[in-house]
C-alpha cells in the first residue's frame, strides 16, 4: 500500500510536469501489490492490468500476505514476469534513463518483493541503473511491531547489493501529530515524492524558458547516486506580488538578502532530508536551485555551492539551476554514498535480537502446547 500510493504520486508529478513544463518525467508508473483493495484506491495510475499488477491471487485471494515478507518474496519470484512484461510494453520504455522501485519496508509485500523485483529488472535490463526508494516504518511500528523491524532489516540487507542506490525515506520525519491518520499518510507520501520533481524535470524540458544556465541532466544524477542515499527539498517563499521596481535591488541590504535566500532554502532542505544523517558522511552530493530567473543570480548560486561544500566536505559535488516556480526559491539536495546511517544500524541490531528471541519463543510455545496436550491425554475424545 505504501509503495503503490507513493508511485501514484509519481504519476501525479508526471501529469503536472506534462501540463506545466511540457516534460515527461515518469513515462511508465506501475503499481504492484498482493492486496486488491490497495490497488483499487489509486487515483493517478492507469486502471488497467498493465499498470496495476496483482501478485499471488491464487495464494492470497487478493488480501495481502499478512506481514510475512518471505511469502511476499516467493510471490514476487513466481509472478515477477508480470511486472517485467508491464514494463516492456510501455511505448516510451527505451527512452527511459533508469528504474525506480518503491516500497514500504515494514509490510510483507513491499519488503519481500522489493529485492526480488529489483534483481529481476537489473538482470533483464543491464544497461539501465536501478534505484530503490525504501520507506522506513513509523516510530510506533518500530517499538510495538517486532515483525516490522525484522522485515525492514532483511529488506535493506537484501536490497543494498542489488541496486545502484537506495533512497531512504523515514516516515517518522514527516509526521504531523495533530493531523488525522488519512491526512498524515497522504501528506507524507506527497512530501516523500516532491523533492524529485525539479531534478527529474531539469533535463527533460523542451522549452527554452525552462532551461537553466547550469543544467542538471540525467547523466549528472546517475553519476551522483550510489549506496545509501537521502533527498530533501527546502523552500524560501517570495512575495506573491511585487512591482517591477521592487524586484530590482537598490540597497546593499536588499542585495545581501537576495543572496541569503538560497542558503535559507538550503537550511530548510537539510532540516527536511528524508533521513537523519550527517552530511559529512556523504561521498557524493548533487543539488539544484530552482526559482524565478530574475531572483536567481551568481551570488546566490555561489553562496549555496559554498554552503553545500562546507556541509558535505568529503563529497564529490555537482550542482545546477532550474527556472522553476514564480514565487519560491527551492533547493533540492541529494546526499549519496553515505558511509554511516544510524537508523539502519538500529534496525539491524533490533532485528538480530528479535530473530534470536523469536526462535526461543517458538520453542517455548511448542513446549507449552505439548504440555497442555499431555494434561488432557486421559480424557475421552468425542466422536
Amino acid at each position: 500500500q505504501c509503495g503503490s500510493r507513493i508511485a501514484d504520486h509519481f504519476a501525479r508529478l508526471d501529469f503536472k510536469a506534462r501540463t506545466q513544463r511540457k516534460a515527461t518525467i515518469a513515462p511508465t508508473v506501475i503499481a504492484v501489490n498482493t492486496d486488491q483493495a490497495d490497488l483499487t484506491g489509486l487515483r493517478f495510475i492507469k486502471n488497467d492490468f498493465q499498470h496495476r499488477v496483482l501478485l499471488g491471487l491464487r495464494q492470497t485471494l487478493g488480501h495481502g500476505v499478512g506481514k510475512i515478507n518471505e511469502l511476499g518474496a516467493q510471490l514476487a519470484k513466481e509472478d515477477g514476469d508480470k511486472v517485467l512484461e508491464a514494463v516492456k510494453v510501455s511505448p516510451q520504455f527505451y527512452e527511459t534513463h533508469a528504474f525506480l522501485v518503491v516500497a514500504g519496508t515494514a509490510g510483507g509485500t513491499g519488503s519481500g518483493a522489493l529485492p526480488i523485483i529489483c534483481r529481476a529488472v537489473k538482470e533483464r535490463y543491464i544497461s539501465k541503473p536501478v534505484y530503490a526508494l525504501a520507506v522506513l516504518p513509523f516510530e510506533h511500528e518500530q517499538t510495538t511491531e517486532s515483525r516490522s523491524v525484522y522485515n525492514t532489516a532483511t529488506c535493506l540487507k537484501s536490497i543494498y547489493d542489488t541496486v545502484d542506490a537506495v533512497f531512504l525515506a523515514d516516515n517518522q520525519r514527516y509526521v504531523k501529530k495533530d493531523a488525522s491518520l488519512i491526512s498524515n499518510i497522504d501528506t507524507i507520501n506527497r512530501m516523500i515524492v516532491e523533492p524529485f520533481y525539479d531534478l527529474m524535470c531539469a533535463g527533460e524540458v523542451t522549452k527554452a524558458k525552462h532551461v537553466g544556465a547550469r543544467t542538471i541532466d540525467a547523466g549528472d544524477i546517475i553519476a551522483s547516486l550510489e549506496g545509501w542515499t537521502t533527498i530533501g527539498l527546502g523552500r524560501h517563499e517570495l512575495p506573491s506580488f511585487r512591482f517591477p521596481w521592487e524586484i530590482r535591488k537598490r540597497t546593499f541590504r536588499e542585495k545581501a538578502l537576495e543572496s541569503f535566500r538560497g542558503t535559507q532554502a538550503l537550511d530548510a532542505t537539510i532540516s527536511d532530508l528524508s533521513l537523519t544523517c550527517s552530511p559529512k558522511d556523504a561521498g557524493k552530493a548533487i543539488y539544484i536551485i530552482s526559482g524565478p530567473e530574475k531572483e536567481t543570480n551568481m551570488d546566490m548560486v555561489k553562496s549555496v555551492a559554498d554552503y553545500v561544500k562546507e556541509l558535505a566536505a568529503n563529497a564529490l559535488i555537482r550542482g545546477g539551476d532550474f527556472p522553476g516556480e514564480k514565487h519560491f526559491i527551492d533547493v533540492t539536495l541529494i546526499l549519496s554514498h553515505l558511509s554511516f546511517v544510524p537508523r539502519i544500524k538500529d534496525f539491524y541490531e533490533q532485528a538480530t535480537q528479535y530473530a534470536q528471541e523469536h526462535q526461543g519463543q517458538i520453542e517455548e510455545t511448542k513446549k507449552r502446547i505439548q504440555s497442555l496436550a499431555e494434561l488432557g491425554k486421559d480424557l475421552p475424545t468425542l466422536e
